[in-house]
């Protein structure tokens, strides 16, 4: 599977820009990809979403950053190499409208398909099954990235939100959800919370 994290200038993909892109091979984690570009020509930004990546306007139109098309190729080579394409996110249907939009933008005759794995869902389905309370907010089920890390042990992820982070933490809360497993060095020190029985 493909755990991938995007950081964009919005959270409408025919409006706004991918940024950066951070994904791992969740079979072989020592794959990484991380990158970078300016928005594509005519992206809209909105203040609220480069406050959460870190991003500045400047940094949004850089020129010396790769274009959306270069990114997307570099990142196409990148998963064209996994054996499994399956893309696993936390919030899979904004990353992959993201992701998916920007191939077609870039010219690039690949999507990734509709059946994906949730982080959400999965931490939901996990925490039911062990009689633990899901959180709710405005009549809704609310399991924040954060909530679902504590659930499982991990510290909350830094911010401001990098895509490269966003992986490897997904990555790990992956792991530790189908697997009851660490996956990553870096996780290694935090004990497992709700180990798989």
């Amino acid at each position: 599977m493909i755990v991938a994290d995007i950081e964009a200038t919005g959270l409408d993909p025919h409006k706004h820009s991918i940024l950066s892109i951070g994904a791992i091979e969740l079979e072989h984690p020592e794959r990484e990809f991380y990158g970078e570009c300016r928005m594509w020509d005519g992206a809209s930004i909105m203040t609220d979403a480069i406050a959460v990546n870190g991003f500045t306007k400047q940094e949004c139109m850089d020129p010396r950053k790769h274009s959306l098309q270069e990114l997307m190729q570099n990142f196409f080579f990148f998963f064209e190499q996994c054996e499994d394409k399956t893309l696993a996110v936390h919030n899979v249907s904004f990353d992959r409208d993201f992701i998916n939009d920007s191939f077609a933008r870039s010219h690039i005759g690949w999507h990734f398909a509709y059946r994906t794995l949730d982080l959400h869902s999965m931490a939901f389905l996990d925490a039911t099954r062990r009689g633990i309370t899901i959180p709710h907010k405005n009549d809704r089920v609310d399991l924040t990235l954060d909530g679902i890390l504590a659930y499982l042990g991990l510290p909350t992820e830094p911010k401001p939100h990098i895509a490269s982070n966003g992986a490897k933490y997904e990555a790990e809360a992956f792991s530790r959800i189908l697997y009851g497993k660490n996956l990553l060095p870096e996780f290694e020190k935090y004990s497992i919370k709700h180990p798989v029985e």
